[in-house]
């Protein structure tokens, strides 16, 4: 796979964008562990021009991380206009739209799904951004509005003739939201019917390895988008690519590994959004870090308690999976 300039190694694996998740110390820990490419959180477009602190901060990205995506989201075009350059500026590899994102405050502006309702004015904000970027520009979008309203292939044509560098779609509806099974047949589609020369990315339950595996095979799309999998399980991209490569499943991480890591993230959670809005975040992620090993229930329960990093790393530190 080649977005713009940068080749992708074969069946490379994404990080996709998530709110209060992807982060830059959760996409640094997940490109150390095979991820071949992440995205920033979404970007409200008015929240650049308008210079909020928040917004603004979602521009920052370390080296390491690269490849890396910014995307942004917005239903005005002026807005829409000033925020692509501010990210010009910021120097990602990629410049990403969010035509999928289903929440409702979000859709009010006319922006993320809301635009599935409204093809002209999808590709009028996508020319704007293209128009307003040096460098390669890509989409993330859903099939459509609703069941009524799968218009897919005609966006993804619409899409690349207007110049975007790749496509990611989320294999559901807008009105799906995130319940139901992801409907990898119009993946397939997309990649048989639609005559799409540009790289496509699927995204929808890809839970484990072997999920990751169908999708390629299924559907032949080019990479493989994973979100709330790697949510407390940055280790997914390394087992999905040795079982690729392999055939054969990784070993789960061990106890002491996964506490190295999730030691790692919180410091540097709160090194980034300050220490008690760190702790507050990490909260989401003990979930998966903890699962599978004995009293995970009760340890969360304890960190859960705690407000500042001192207190999680004690508790951390004396917990025993094997008690």
């Amino acid at each position: 796979m080649k977005i713009g300039e940068i080749e992708f190694r074969d069946r490379p694996l994404v990080l996709a964008p998530m709110e209060d998740v992807s982060d830059p110390p959760f996409r640094v820990i997940c490109r150390r562990f095979g991820a071949d490419l992440v995205y920033t959180e979404f970007v409200s477009a008015g929240g650049l021009v308008h210079e909020a602190r928040s917004s603004l901060q979602k521009l920052v990205f370390s080296e390491y991380e690269r490849p890396v995506a910014i995307q942004i989201f917005g239903g005005r075009t002026d807005y829409i206009r000033k925020a692509a350059r501010m990210v010009e500026e910021a120097a990602p590899d990629f410049i990403d739209i969010n035509f999928g994102c289903p929440v409702k405050k979000v859709i009010r502006q006319g922006a993320g799904a809301g635009i599935l309702r409204d093809l002209p004015r999808m590709k009028e904000i996508t020319e704007i951004v293209l128009a307003a970027a040096r460098r390669p520009v890509t989409v993330k979008t859903r099939l459509g509005w609703d069941d009524n309203s799968i218009h897919i292939l005609d966006t993804a044509r619409m899409l690349e003739d207007c110049g975007i560098a790749a496509l990611a779609v989320h294999a559901r509806t807008r009105a799906q939201g995130y319940k139901g099974e992801a409907r990898w047949e119009w993946l397939r589609k997309l990649k048989e019917e639609s005559g799409l020369k540009i790289p496509l990315i699927g995204n929808g339950d890809v839970y484990t390895p072997e999920a990751a595996r169908d999708m390629f095979e299924q559907t032949g799309v080019d990479a493989v988008m994973i979100g709330r999998a790697a949510l407390g399980n940055p280790w997914i991209f390394r087992e999905v690519r040795h079982f690729l490569d392999t055939g054969e499943h990784f070993p789960a991480p061990s106890w002491e590994e996964k506490l190295e890591i999730i030691k790692e993230h919180l410091t540097m959670k709160c090194d980034w959004l300050g220490e008690k809005v760190g702790v507050l975040e990490m909260r989401k992620t003990y979930g998966g870090y903890l699962k599978g090993f004995r009293g995970a229930a009760m340890l969360r329960s304890l960190i859960m308690e705690e407000k500042t990093m001192e207190g999680v790393l004690k508790v951390l530190g004396n917990a025993d999976p094997a008690e």
